[in-house]
């Protein structure tokens, strides 16, 4: 049970790590966005790539605000949401796996416990 344990675990760390990275593109992203960046210049159309998926499915949910985007702060939110809920989640889960060993058998009465 330990290996799955530490898969858990692992796969904790991992999904952090990405939503890290991931909340960070959208700071930038929203960063670039207050200037007139070139939108020929590869870093930028990356940041679009990466983050207009998530930002668009977001502007559909939020009522128009008169010019004000606030998708990448929404976004932002909820990747914190996922960091607090989902990773923790992942890593208690790793820890009860872990910690588990499983039903007793040595009570010598054939397994049945009094």
């Amino acid at each position: 049970m330990f290996i799955l344990a530490n898969f858990i675990d692992a796969l904790a760390v991992v999904t952090s790590w990405a939503l890290t990275l991931y909340m960070y593109v959208i700071v930038i992203r929203a960063l670039i966005s207050w200037v007139n960046p070139d939108p020929y210049n590869p870093v930028v159309q990356f940041l679009y790539r990466a983050t207009e998926p998530a930002l668009k499915f977001v502007r559909k949910k939020l009522p128009n605000m008169g010019g004000v985007d606030i998708a990448p702060l929404v976004v932002i939110l909820i990747i914190i949401f996922l960091q607090a809920f989902l990773v923790n989640t992942l890593h208690q889960l790793a820890f009860m796996i872990g910690s588990y060993s499983g039903p007793s058998s040595g009570t010598g009465s054939g397994g049945l416990q009094l």
